[in-house]
């Protein structure tokens, strides 16, 4: 492979977000074409749940002995990494693990990386990535470098049946999400998907592999929102949970869809991080359900995966959403919640569990998603405000502005784009730009082309509204 040269001392800085050496990098392209090949090339030449026995069961990796120094054979200064794995514990895996209270990605994960250096320089890239996105860096190649690195050591893993490749997979699909265009987001999670199907993984899995399953799934239901009504998940939702045991039952939707809430109830009474899975799943249903009505209308497409007639289908995932609500253990409750008063423009929302944070926004993103495609015949029994696509918008507005956690912040660009949609008022789009803005800049992720996506729909000019706050 070739080697990156940095000019140290020579970085030259920019606004957060503004640097595109990642999408114009042909090294960077490379690189994450061989990582792609690597991938579904494992995938091919394997046996699925055998090679996921043997690497759980096994001795361990054979391409990281115990006395190889990782820190000495990187191309990056050893004072440079270490800073970057302080970054990764402080402030990037808290943004992973958002939705797990035993906290994989800060803890676990790194003790898995001494004995995996694909996992070892993954993380170290991703760090560096969001150090150089953060600090706006330019000519700062440290997170290419141990990228490359990264994927250097991937192939060696996988023939020597390392199950953390997964881990480093999902890791690398993140970093390369942060760092390029998300509208491209199929390319980014396509060898995850191959991965989490071949080896029989969902969210159900336990351990850090569930972990990491429901990191990587909400990267899927990024990317659909971004596709607007267009795609489906790359890896179907009937691989999101186990597959039903032989002889269970007449295998009916309805039966899928009672057997996978049962699923998600047992264990939300457990942890209330399986809540908070529970209502991504359900936002990922509604964007499927979107995308399938859309090729319906417009593509004259016949629906295959639920038989249902559509009036049935939406009433039915309605349901699912209210249930959830419902549900809630104390932990996925606001403590205190004010509502709109005066020239308030959106309510304030307080949660203590950072889980119940996103889990809450995603609930009132599914209501819009749903509403949006409203059959005629739907009757809602219910109280207006629920029936409002707005009053959802603005909750989602004001969860943001009233919980500031980054890991949550991020995972809030696209229902604050979907709610941003809604409003008309200017100071009510001021408010939702410098969200926007607020999150590029504290936690180095891109949020910034949303908003301009934003100005196109509220009828202004590129940047009007940016160059205003």
């Amino acid at each position: 492979m070739h080697k990156i040269t940095q000019p140290i001392g020579e970085e030259t800085f920019l606004s957060p977000g503004t640097d595109i050496s990642y999408t114009a990098n042909p090294r960077f392209l490379e690189l994450q074409e061989e990582l792609r090949s690597a991938l579904f090339t494992a995938v091919a030449d394997s046996t699925p749940k055998q090679y996921l026995v043997e690497a759980l069961s096994g001795p361990g990796p054979t391409s990281s002995p115990q006395d190889v120094d990782l820190f000495a054979r990187s191309p990056v200064p050893k004072a440079r990494l270490i800073h970057y794995l302080k970054n990764w514990i402080t402030e990037c895996a808290p943004y992973l693990d958002k939705f797990d209270e035993a906290r994989h990605f800060g803890v676990h994960i790194p003790i898995l990386a001494q004995d995996s250096p694909a996992l070892f320089y993954a993380i170290l890239a991703f760090s560096a990535r969001q150090t150089e996105r953060k600090a706006g860096l330019r000519n700062c190649h440290d997170s290419l470098e141990l990228y490359q690195e990264s994927i250097r050591w991937i192939t060696p893993g996988l023939q020597a049946k390392d199950p953390n490749v997964l881990v480093t997979a999902c890791i690398l699909a993140v970093m390369e999400l942060m760092s390029v265009s998300p509208q491209d987001w199929r390319r980014h999670v396509e060898g995850c998907a191959a991965l989490f199907d071949c080896f029989d993984v969902n969210g159900f899995s336990g351990g850090h592999l569930q972990a990491v399953f429901w990191c990587y799934v909400r990267m899927e239901l990024c990317g659909v929102i971004v596709s607007n009504g267009a795609e489906r998940t790359v890896l179907p939702l009937d691989k999101w949970a186990p597959a039903a045991p032989a002889g269970s039952g007449s295998g009916t939707s309805e039966d899928n869809d009672e057997r996978v809430r049962g699923l998600f109830l047992e264990q939300s009474r457990l942890t209330p991080d399986m809540h908070a899975n529970w209502a991504v799943y359900l936002c990922a249903k509604a964007c499927d359900l979107v995308c399938r009505r859309t090729r319906h209308l417009e593509l004259a497409e016949y629906d295959t995966t639920d038989p249902r007639p559509f009036p049935e289908q939406w009433n039915r995932l309605w349901d699912e959403l209210q249930y959830w609500l419902e549900q809630r253990p104390l932990s996925m409750l606001a403590v205190k919640t004010n509502s709109m008063r005066g020239d308030q423009m959106f309510p304030e929302i307080l949660f203590t569990h950072r889980a119940a944070i996103s889990s809450n926004q995603l609930y009132h993103t599914a209501c819009m998603l749903l509403l949006e495609i409203k059959p005629p015949t739907a009757l809602l029994a219910l109280s207006g405000h629920l029936s409002s696509p707005l009053w959802h918008a603005r909750r989602i507005c004001g969860i943001s502005l009233t919980n500031p956690h980054s890991g949550n912040l991020i995972n809030a660009i696209q229902p604050l784009y979907l709610a941003g949609k809604l409003l008309s008022h200017r100071r009510e789009q001021i408010a939702v730009a410098k969200l926007f803005k607020f999150i590029e800049e504290t936690t180095g992720w891109g949020a910034l082309w949303r908003l301009r996506d934003l100005e196109a729909v509220w009828g202004y000019e590129t940047n009007e509204i940016l160059s205003a706050i």
